[in-house]
């Protein structure tokens, strides 16, 4: 899959008009981190965010998080013991289903800045949360995320 998140975005703002949202309520950028990539350092004061981990042009993780959720935008996917939830476990857990093996608690962490492509959909957080969810559930239904 060829994934272009600018286009991500421009149709995004479509499907948000279709569902009566008004365009001038909906601030948002896109951030690339290809691969090899450093995560955020953190998520920008008054933002929310989208997020999608690619793989080999598989999409294995979309989430979303809002203006509070520092540690799940910038390392707990990163750290399989950082949630119940997160990437670097469902890898360990379930990496050979896309052909990754030998992912352990002790080298997840380096794979995933080193192998995945991420993109970070960011949202102003006056443009309210349910801009942030219905980002977070079109993005899943047309990336349709492994994990």
């Amino acid at each position: 899959m060829n994934i272009d998140p600018q286009e991500l975005l421009n149709d995004f703002l479509k499907v948000a008009a279709l569902a009566g949202v008004e365009q001038n309520d909906i601030k948002a950028s896109v951030e690339l981190l290809p691969a090899p990539h450093t995560p955020p350092s953190k998520l920008p004061n008054g933002k929310m965010a989208v997020y999608v981990f690619a793989y080999q042009g598989v999409v294995l993780k979309v989430g979303k998080v809002g203006p509070k959720s520092q540690a799940r935008y910038t390392s707990q996917h990163y750290n399989p013991n950082s949630s119940r939830s997160n990437l670097a476990k469902s890898l360990i857990n379930n990496g050979p289903s896309i052909g990754v093996t030998g992912l352990t608690e002790g080298n997840v962490t380096a794979w995933i800045k080193k192998n995945t492509d991420r993109f970070n959909f960011i949202i102003t957080a006056s443009s309210g949360k349910h801009v942030l969810s219905l980002t977070e559930s079109y993005l899943q239904c047309r990336l349709m995320p492994v994990f």
